[in-house]
């Protein structure tokens, strides 16, 4: 009976020290229109596009590593980007949901627009919505081009959400964790 307690114990324990271990991630995105693809518009974006989604405090932000993947892509008439933003936040097994904006705010909506929510998992879990409005003379969006897409990945990997007409490279890297090691271009014999 003892040994019953102390095991329930221990489960408890590692349990709870797990549930509340956040660690500290650089997020590292660029929102691309790939040009060779026509758009598609759909339905104009929600006025409550965030969703109540936390706002990226500009105290989070971070120095872009990704500056010679946006070279490429603005170097090829085959893309455009639109957003490159870096940031730092906690993940956890909860998800965190960010709401990302750029442009001129008018009446509560931004020419680019969107939400991206994360969380811990045996991989890292990746939930985009984002839209890149056409907005009148008069402040209203006339049309959207929207982005929703979930993927999977993994801590330090370059990862490419594929959503027809617009795309989202997306980096996350643990800054407690090592990186993982890149695969040798030759097994050594």
């Amino acid at each position: 009976m003892r040994l019953f307690r102390s095991l329930t114990l221990l489960v408890a324990l590692v349990t709870t020290s797990t549930a509340f271990a956040d660690d500290l991630y650089q997020v590292e995105m660029i929102l691309v229109r790939q040009n060779a693809v026509p758009a598609i518009v759909s339905r104009a974006a929600p006025e409550d596009w965030s969703g109540g989604a936390q706002r990226l405090s500009p105290d989070n932000l971070r120095t872009p590593s990704l500056n010679g993947e946006v070279e490429k892509l603005t170097a090829s008439s085959d893309y455009t980007v639109l957003l490159h933003k870096a940031w730092q936040q906690t993940l956890g097994e909860q998800p965190s949901k960010i709401a990302l904006s750029d442009g001129a705010e008018q009446f509560g909506q931004f020419p680019i627009e969107g939400t991206l929510s994360l969380k811990l998992g045996r991989f890292i879990d990746v939930d985009a919505d984002f839209w890149v409005n056409q907005i009148d003379a008069n402040g209203l969006v006339t049309a959207s081009e929207r982005l929703k897409q979930e993927s999977h990945t993994k801590n330090g990997q370059l990862n490419f959400l594929d959503n027809g007409h617009l795309g989202l490279l997306i980096k996350i890297t643990s800054l407690t964790a090592p990186a993982p090691r890149p695969v040798p271009d030759e097994i050594p014999d």
